[in-house]
């Protein structure tokens, strides 16, 4: 079969899925407009300031948007975030302190966590290395969420959990918002005290409810993924709790200073309508990761999550079992980036991570995962983990495209 024929023929079986991703996407674009309206976003709002950023009233607003939008009681949106890693760091080194216990009870976090927590790296800068304590539940089958673990696990003494939506490089499955509120109500069961943290990187917009809705005290993510609709340069939010966004700001500034300083450095409107778009480019990232999913089913791959599986991320995984086809796919996918698509990806290190890796994103922003990308650990089981996609005719083409090569 030609490979326009094999993503056609997939393209057919898939449609039907669609339908129920262009209502999320309907739903969440209301949201947004509606958070627009309350707050009265008006041009004023885009003009920047400098130095220290004191009664920056577009920064306010923007605060006061995304917490509307996620139904938190506050949120900090800054371009001062480097990384969803770094905004992740702040909500944990903000709210623990020496003596206190976090556990992971989603299995182990995503790699670049790992240094953060202290389980490798530089212990001294780690949590661990500030006196912090840490214990995780493992997944069942590596897969799914141990209830029964949490339950054993969580007492007076754990003063957070870290939930982790999306995969991360591993094979477990993303956790929906429903899974998100069985957990939350069974830790706040055994302690009501105990902050629930979610990691909501690649979930944002996915589903109609966010998980502060599933009784989350916390959440951040990043903006060159999801919430930042493709065209936001760089930074992160935090949203949740007044207590613990506050702690989670004097982390990021200092005490004093939390979320009343930082100049914004032009970058509002463009945090703005990223957000403004966002739920419509990730309905375009999530249609192209269905096809995928039927597309490489119907060539025998092992794919997860499967077509007619409801979406919580935006990611789409492929398990090769082989460096080989791993390579290849990321370098076939460069040549079907809009940027530097003469470029050929290679396993190196990256800071955070143990494991070479292998990335392919040919993104308008560097490094933006809400952009067709894909990437991957160059280690057993050999995976690709690929995402994003500003709209799904390049997804669709760039598909055509791999598939030519793995057929050769």
């Amino acid at each position: 079969m030609e490979n326009n024929d094999l993503v056609n023929n997939a393209e057919r079986k898939v449609k039907n899925y669609f339908d129920r991703v262009d209502e999320i996407k309907e739903y969440n674009q209301e949201k947004v407009l509606k958070a627009f309206s309350r707050n009265k976003i008006g041009l004023e709002h885009f003009a920047s300031v400098s130095g220290y950023g004191h009664d920056d009233m577009g920064r306010q607003a923007l605060d006061s948007v995304f917490a509307d939008v996620f139904k938190a009681e506050k949120a900090i949106v800054r371009n001062h975030f480097v990384s969803g890693t770094h905004t992740l760091s702040c909500c944990l080194f903000g709210n623990l302190r020496y003596g206190e216990k976090l556990v992971s009870v989603a299995g182990r976090p995503y790699d670049t966590m790992e240094e953060v927590i202290g389980l490798r790296g530089n212990r001294r800068a780690s949590l661990i290395g500030h006196g912090v304590s840490y214990d995780e539940v493992p997944l069942l089958n590596e897969s799914d969420i141990d209830f029964e673990g949490i339950k054993n696990k969580i007492d007076k003494s754990v003063n957070m959990v870290l939930i982790q939506r999306s995969r991360g490089y591993s094979l477990r499955k993303s956790i929906n918002i429903e899974t998100i509120k069985k957990i939350v109500e069974l830790v706040k069961s055994k302690n009501p005290e105990c902050i629930c943290f979610v990691d909501n990187c690649y979930g944002e917009f996915t589903e109609k409810l966010e998980p502060l809705e599933a009784g989350a005290d916390l959440i951040a993510g990043s903006l060159i993924k999801n919430p930042g609709g493709g065209i936001v340069e760089a930074g992160g939010y935090i949203a949740g709790k007044t207590e613990y966004v506050n702690q989670a700001a004097y982390r990021l500034t200092a005490p004093g200073i939390g979320s009343e300083g930082g100049a914004m450095l032009n970058q509002l409107r463009l945090i703005f309508q990223g957000l403004f778009m966002a739920p419509s480019v990730v309905s375009e990232a999530v249609k192209g990761a269905i096809l995928a999913a039927q597309v490489f089913e119907d060539m025998g791959f092992i794919s997860t999550p499967k077509p007619s599986e409801p979406r919580t991320d935006i990611i789409q995984t492929i398990k090769f079992g082989e460096e080989k086809p791993q390579l290849e796919f990321c370098r076939t996918l460069q040549m079907f980036s809009p940027v530097e698509s003469y470029l050929t990806p290679v396993p190196d290190g990256v800071p955070g991570y143990d494991d070479k890796l292998i990335m392919a994103g040919g993104t308008f922003i560097e490094g933006s995962t809400i952009e067709l990308s894909a990437d991957g650990p160059v280690r057993p089981p050999y995976a690709v983990y690929m995402q994003g996609g500003l709209n799904y005719a390049h997804v669709k083409i760039a598909l055509k495209g791999i598939v030519n090569k793995l057929l050769k």
